[in-house]
């Protein structure tokens, strides 16, 4: 009887440790299939601005930020800007810059008179910052008949040397104070909006007291706004 007893625990034994390895089976199935069932993580090309993903990153970010008027706002007034839709990566860059406040700790850092007016940098610590932490990226240029450096013209700065494809700085940017306009310098720099208000400000700006190398004796700071 002994005997029997024994070969019946060995049995119920070996039936419960079947019955978990097959547990066990299921449970690697069900997980395998869950991991096969689970959709893969795909980083778009936008999602992190870079130099290596520039017009990408500004063309999904226009259909999402359609605005193109801004306002600049100074000591000496304000000034207003309308951005053209037909220069969508500039306009996308400038809007982009402007509501991460960018431009809020810089200056107009040169002025020549009854020529330009020149802002989008500074000395400030979170200036420096936002450049490195998109790579000074660069803009292809954006050349449109229609679109001349007349007076109010809004354009992109950029090197002049060493720079044979004419890319713009996406930071720096200037607004032609001259009557006749800046005409030698279309299809050289991509001009992407104009002046709309604010013609008193941009006189005003003009007559500060500037060193040899127009850049003014006291900083002009601006702070610039989406407004639609």
């Amino acid at each position: 009887m002994k005997f029997f007893n024994k070969i019946l625990i060995i049995l119920v034994v070996f039936s419960l440790y079947q019955c978990n390895n097959q547990d066990k089976a299921k449970q690697k199935s069900t997980t395998f299939q869950k991991q096969q069932n689970k959709k893969p993580i795909v980083k778009k090309a936008w999602d992190s601005l870079n130099r290596s993903n520039t017009e990408a990153f500004f063309n999904e970010y226009s259909k999402k930020n359609k605005e193109s008027i801004v306002l600049i706002k100074t000591e000496f007034g304000n000034i207003k800007l309308r951005l053209f839709e037909d220069v969508p990566i500039h306009k996308a860059n400038f809007i982009f810059l402007t509501k991460i406040k960018y431009f809020d700790t810089t200056v107009f850092y040169r002025v020549a008179k009854n020529f330009v007016i020149q802002g989008g940098n500074s000395d400030e610590m979170y200036t420096q910052k936002q450049r490195r932490k998109h790579g000074n990226y660069l803009l292809k240029p954006e050349f449109r008949t229609h679109r001349t450096h007349k007076y109010g013209a809004l354009a992109a700065a950029r090197e002049w040397e060493d720079n044979p494809n004419k890319l713009s700085s996406p930071f720096e940017f200037y607004i032609v104070h001259s009557k006749k306009g800046a005409h030698h310098l279309d299809n050289e720099d991509t001009v992407f909006g104009e002046v709309i208000s604010g013609f008193d400000t941009m006189d005003k700006i003009s007559k500060v007291k500037v060193g040899i190398d127009e850049w003014p004796l006291e900083d002009i700071k601006m702070k610039i706004e989406v407004l639609e």
